[in-house]
């Protein structure tokens, strides 16, 4: 008696665990969750900035020799951005809201927010521009080798992420160093700030350091 109960239950077991599993099978397409468990990592769905590191030259760091900020005139005129402005101002204009000038171009009011800290600030005097990839770092990895014009236009390049508004503090914290030695404070500001970074090296064929990449590696891996 006891083996015909359980060829009995057979049949209905099979018959209740396949329903179970297409039930399933119907909550995981309809709520998208199997494109979520199938979805590649954030490392690997961080897209084109991934595959420019990847292309990116491994280097040591270059010699300081010769270096100076000279070497990279700014801030230089932009015509485009209004009678009288240069770069500094052009920025300020972009990336502030309700920002007013003057007629030399000056911002004398408006707001930003530093993307490095999230702060809030409203005095156009306590904004700083930070170039993106540092100049002393650009000469480090390669720009020691450029054309002074080259280098002019590395430091008021609008066309790339180059350069951004923002807090005095952090942008004299950062200095000169590199991903794997700062990284903004905001932690979800990282992949866009790593992906900015390799765009303007990709842009200007710089190269990066070892930890460097492994650090901006790290930072993608925050996209997705």
């Amino acid at each position: 008696m006891a083996t015909q109960r359980s060829s009995a239950r057979g049949p209905v077991w099979t018959t209740v665990v396949a329903a179970v599993l297409l039930g399933l099978g119907w909550l995981v397409f309809e709520s998208g969750l199997l494109d979520r468990w199938t979805q590649q990592s954030p490392a690997a769905s961080s897209g084109p900035a991934a595959e420019q590191l990847a292309e990116l030259r491994v280097a040591p760091q270059g010699s300081m020799d010769g270096y100076s900020r000279a070497r990279f005139h700014h801030w230089i005129a932009q015509p485009k951005a209004g009678r009288n402005c240069n770069t500094r101002e052009a920025v300020l204009a972009r990336d502030g809201q309700g920002v007013h000038v003057d007629n030399r171009c000056q911002a004398t009011s408006g707001s930003w927010t530093s993307v490095y800290t999230g702060q809030r600030i409203d005095n156009p005097s306590d904004i700083d521009i930070d170039h993106m990839v540092p100049l002393a770092n650009a000469w480090r990895s390669g720009a020691s080798a450029w054309t002074d014009e080259r280098r002019e236009r590395f430091a008021n390049d609008m066309d790339v992420p180059q350069l951004v508004a923002v807090d005095s503090s952090s942008n004299r914290s950062k200095g000169d160093q590199d991903p794997s030695q700062w990284k903004p404070a905001a932690r979800d500001q990282w992949c866009e700030y790593a992906t900015d970074w390799v765009t303007v090296k990709h842009a200007y064929g710089l190269t990066v350091t070892a930890p460097e990449k492994s650090a901006l590696q790290e930072m993608l891996g925050t996209c997705g």
